[in-house]
């Protein structure tokens, strides 16, 4: 008998959660940025990078939302992931984030990032022109795939409308899938509507769904999604993988990720990453992103405490 995903967690949550949950994705952290004197610090992101890897990441991701992805040029952005790959990072391990408006720089980068060997591409929608209906939407990422050509493939739709403005309908991912098979690899929810979550796992099955709010992360894997990419896995990599694994939700991120939405979301995780790693360098914010002070985060730094020892720093 065929039973929906939603109701088979209400009635029977424990058949799901005997066992570990077989992860297709896993956890890659949405890494954040390290600014010294304005220019990415290459070094501090790849010892910070290899951390997470060693600590259960299966992949790390670059110039995501959380990365301030939008502030670093393509130009840029090649120098750096060039430089990633040089310092030790395998590419195979890294997913690159693309998130622009014109057709011709996402196709580009997009480009740069498989010719690369990247193990994914985050490909969000445009988010300067809005509204934007989704014969719009469709057409945009049909010119940007059929620029990149053949060679497009592991496309991971980023769903963001909260800051792109632009959401990705499920009518926008079938008629992609439709005309491009083989190219779109999954797609990153991070609208924070776990119904909608849930209803994308059921309408595509084939897709690896990644969760980006962790507060219910467990729910969504026991559930079918194939792991996350998010910012809190900067932090505390091990309670993450272990949330997802288990299909069980932790309150103690539950209570992070509800003081870090309090205030502007991308400086407070970099906020606690410098904690973490006792480097005020990470909390240095691009503009035009305001840098918190430590009366501002003071709280969240406090909501750690429940983890255990949390300081990594990396020599």
């Amino acid at each position: 008998m065929l039973v929906s995903t939603r109701h088979l967690l209400g009635l029977a949550p424990k058949l799901l959660l005997e066992a570990p949950v077989s992860l297709g994705f896993g956890i890659s952290p949405a890494l954040v940025t390290p600014f010294l004197d304005g220019q990415v610090d290459v070094h501090r992101l790849v010892k910070h990078a290899k951390d997470c890897l060693a600590r259960g990441c299966r992949t790390a991701t670059l110039f995501g939302t959380t990365g301030e992805g939008p502030s670093i040029g393509a130009r840029e952005r090649d120098r750096i992931a060039n430089e990633v790959a040089g310092l030790g990072i395998p590419t195979n391990k890294l997913v690159e984030g693309v998130l622009a408006c014109s057709p011709e720089e996402a196709a580009y980068s997009t480009s740069q990032a498989l010719q690369r060997g990247a193990h994914a591409v985050l490909l969000a929608p445009p988010f300067y022109f809005r509204p934007a209906p989704d014969d719009a939407v469709f057409a945009w990422f049909a010119a940007v795939f059929e620029a990149v050509g053949s060679s497009v493939r592991d496309i991971l739709l980023y769903h963001i409308p909260g800051v792109t403005g632009v959401p990705l309908s499920q009518t926008v991912i079938a008629r992609l899938k439709e005309r491009f098979p083989g190219a779109i690899r999954g797609v990153k929810d991070s609208a924070g509507d776990p119904e909608a979550t849930f209803a994308l796992i059921e309408a595509f099955p084939d897709l690896q769904i990644l969760v980006g709010d962790e507060s219910y992360l467990g729910r969504a894997c026991a559930a079918g999604a194939a792991g996350s990419i998010c910012g809190v896995a900067n932090i505390v990599p091990e309670a993450v993988i272990a949330l997802a694994e288990s299909g069980r939700d932790d309150p103690r991120i539950v209570d992070l990720v509800q003081e870090i939405g309090r205030y502007p979301i991308v400086p407070m995780v970099k906020a606690l990453t410098a904690y973490v790693r006792q480097d005020p360098v990470w909390a240095m914010a691009r503009p035009p992103l305001p840098t918190l002070d430590d009366a501002s985060t003071a709280r969240a730094v406090s909501l750690l405490e429940p983890f255990g020892p949390v300081v990594k720093v990396i020599a």
